[in-house]
């Protein structure tokens, strides 16, 4: 029997004009450069677990404005069910943690050529479009 789904979120994490990635330490797109988040943990709200994912693997505090998209991955690695979250920085700066090999912001333009996955490029752009301050 297949393992379920598993519910993840990520955080499009704005300073200014600038986006925050990471570089992914581990699969899926080990090496890749995408947007901060990962599980939902039991009891844990989606916002929750995606502040939560992005000051555990970047050391940045943020706040969620508005849900972006639902996105799904479904590859050797498992059945991936991704809410996005448009967010904005509170404070930090960015340094590699949990999960990350590197963590940085990034112009809109090179945050779009650096990721890996089409998902997260669209993610990036609907943020981008839809964005507060």
């Amino acid at each position: 029997m297949k393992d379920l789904p598993r519910i993840s979120v990520g955080l499009v994490v704005w300073r200014e004009d600038e986006v925050l990635l990471i570089r992914r330490a581990n699969p899926p797109f080990q090496g890749c450069w995408s947007i901060p988040g990962g599980k939902v943990e039991f009891g844990e709200t989606l916002h929750q677990a995606g502040l939560r994912e992005v000051l555990e693997e970047t050391g940045i505090r943020a706040q969620v404005d508005t849900l972006i998209d639902v996105f799904e991955s479904i590859t050797e690695h498992g059945h991936y069910v991704m809410a996005d979250f448009s967010a904005h920085w509170l404070g930090g700066e960015p340094e590699a943690g949990d999960d990350a090999l590197e963590a940085a912001f990034f112009s809109l333009e090179d945050a779009l050529r650096l990721v890996a996955w089409d998902d997260t490029r669209t993610a990036l752009r609907q943020s981008a479009q839809t964005r507060i301050g």
